[in-house]
This record gives structure tokens, C-alpha cells and sequence, in this order.
């Protein structure tokens, strides 16, 4: 098995591993910090060397931080991505709020900080807006970031969700360029494939972190029409790719697309994410790309 490589994410930088290990289901995964540091180790020593995590993401950055604790010299080892802006609400406040979006140079400088703290370390390789928000005000958001890089607090900076027009609106204010725009990529999901956002990024050779490639699980588990004609392919597929799973065949169409994304993984079964290093492997042709369009669409291309 070879290892996963590092890639160019942006002209400017940095390096990530092309496959990258989403970390927002961790609390779930009912580890002890020992068996969360074991996990990390195994996949780095795969070539998984980019974390993609959130402040919204529950527990997940404390308990990562407890992990990486226990083995600090892990951090040089490793790209730790985190994002900010979704502002959730606790139920028992007492008086009716709901979450929203923020991105004012208060809430992004206190996610940061907050962010680092429960990683326990002093610098994001990348920080990113995990959504878009209605009432940003970019000139408030580049003047923060600004002040992020000259602290040293984070590297990078990102989008996460963003539309080409959003995306161009926040680079038009910024002095350095965006590196990413993560966005949801899956043979269910086509939007940034059809509405510019793919193709506004291989304009500015930017990759996308491609995130949900599986759907959720709705891929398998969905009695609809169309997952059923989509596992149908899959499996064809699976056959005349030679694949061990067909997890591996939907990395494989997600990572053929001229975007180059890295792709997350969510899994936290080291067996499962070794499969998945074998949609490397896999030589996807032109056709079997389109068949599995056309299985989701349920309609040829013309």
C-alpha cells in the first residue's frame, strides 16, 4: 500500500495530504485519549497528515487536544484545519434565540483563540468560514484575518461552502489568497460541479476539500430511486475496477473530477480509512465517471 502524498492546495500553499482525516464525528467514537492518539499516529503513518475539525463540532477539538497532548511532538507532524461562523445556541438559554451565522471580528478572533486552546497548540495551519454569512461584512473579516496571520496564530486562511461569488467577493478584500473552498462533493450532490464553484477554483488553481463524499451514508442506507440505481452502478463498477468496496469507487469518482480536491474521510475505523487508500489506485475511465452521473441523474447526458 502506498502512502497518501501531499498536494499544492493553492499557488501560495501550503501542502496537504490528499486525503484528509475529518475529525467532527469524534465524539462519538468513544475513545480513551490514548486510542485518539493511536488512531492519529496510524494514519499519518499512512500519509494522512491533514485534521480538518470546528469549533461547532461539539467536544471534538478538546478531545483531539487531549490526544495530541500526550504526544506533543505529533504536532510537527501534522496540518490542523478548524473553521468558525456557525453560532449555536444552547436549548435551556431560557429566552427564544436561535443559532445563526457570525463573522464579527469579535466571534472570529474569540473561535480562534478558543480553537487553540482546545487543540492545545498556538497556530492553525488553516482557518476557515464555515458558512456563508448574509451579514459578513468583508472588510471587518480581512482586517481580522489580517491580524490572525500577523499574530501567528494561523497560516492559512479559507472558505468553506462558499459560492463563486462569495468567494470572490471575500478574496476581493483580502491581501493574501484563499487557499480552499470546502465544499460538499458527492454522486448525490452535483451543485458545485453545475454552478461555477468547481470551475472558478481550477481558474484560480485552487483545490476544494471535498467534504461528504459518501452522502452521509444516505448512499447506502437510502431506499429512494435513486440510490438504488446508484448502488446498482457502484457495484458494476466496483467489479470492473477491481475495488474492495465501492466506498473506494465513489473516492475514486470524487478525486477524478480536474477540480483535485483532497477528500475527508469520516470514518474513525483505521481499517476503514486504510480502504480508502485504494481509490488512489483506482483507473477511472471517462464513461464510468458518467455512468455514475447518469445513474444519479436517471438520464443520459443529451
Amino acid at each position: 500500500m502506498s502512502k497518501v502524498q501531499k498536494v499544492l492546495m493553492a499557488p501560495q500553499g501550503p501542502e496537504f495530504s490528499q486525503l484528509v482525516q475529518g475529525y467532527w464525528r469524534l465524539g462519538a467514537w468513544k475513545m480513551s485519549p490514548q486510542e485518539r492518539l493511536t488512531f492519529l499516529k496510524q494514519h499519518v503513518e499512512l500519509g494522512i497528515s491533514t485534521v480538518d475539525n470546528a469549533a461547532i463540532y461539539g467536544d471534538s477539538e478538546q478531545l483531539f487536544g487531549e490526544a495530541l497532548a500526550l504526544d506533543p511532538a505529533m504536532r510537527e507532524q501534522i496540518q490542523i484545519v478548524s473553521k468558525f461562523g456557525i453560532n449555536g445556541i444552547p436549548e435551556a438559554i431560557g429566552e427564544k434565540r436561535v443559532s445563526h451565522y457570525d463573522s464579527s471580528r469579535s466571534l472570529i478572533i474569540s473561535s480562534t483563540e478558543n480553537s487553540l486552546k482546545r487543540l492545545g497548540i498556538e497556530q492553525l495551519d488553516a482557518l476557515l468560514v464555515h458558512r456563508p454569512d448574509f451579514l459578513m461584512d468583508v472588510d471587518v473579516v480581512a482586517e481580522t484575518f489580517a491580524q490572525l496571520k500577523a499574530s501567528g496564530k494561523v497560516k492559512h486562511f479559507g472558505v468553506s461552502n462558499f459560492s463563486a461569488s462569495q468567494f470572490e467577493l471575500l478574496q476581493s478584500r483580502l491581501d493574501e489568497p484563499l487557499m480552499t473552498n470546502q465544499v460538499e462533493i458527492n454522486p448525490i450532490n452535483f451543485d458545485v460541479l453545475e454552478d461555477g464553484t468547481t470551475d472558478q477554483l481550477q481558474r484560480l488553481r485552487i483545490r476544494p476539500m471535498a467534504w461528504s463524499c459518501l452522502a452521509g451514508g444516505s448512499l447506502f442506507s437510502s431506499d429512494t430511486e435513486q440510490a438504488r440505481r446508484l448502488r446498482g452502478t457502484l457495484i458494476e463498477l466496483q467489479i470492473e475496477l477491481g475495488a474492495t468496496s465501492i466506498e473506494q469507487v465513489i473516492f475514486a469518482w470524487v478525486l477524478k473530477h480536474p477540480a483535485n480536491a483532497v477528500a475527508l474521510i469520516g470514518s474513525g475505523k483505521i481499517e476503514r480509512v486504510k480502504e480508502t487508500l485504494g481509490a488512489l489506485e483506482l483507473q477511472m475511465n471517462t464513461e464510468q465517471w458518467y455512468r455514475i452521473w447518469t445513474a444519479s441523474k436517471g438520464h443520459g447526458v443529451a
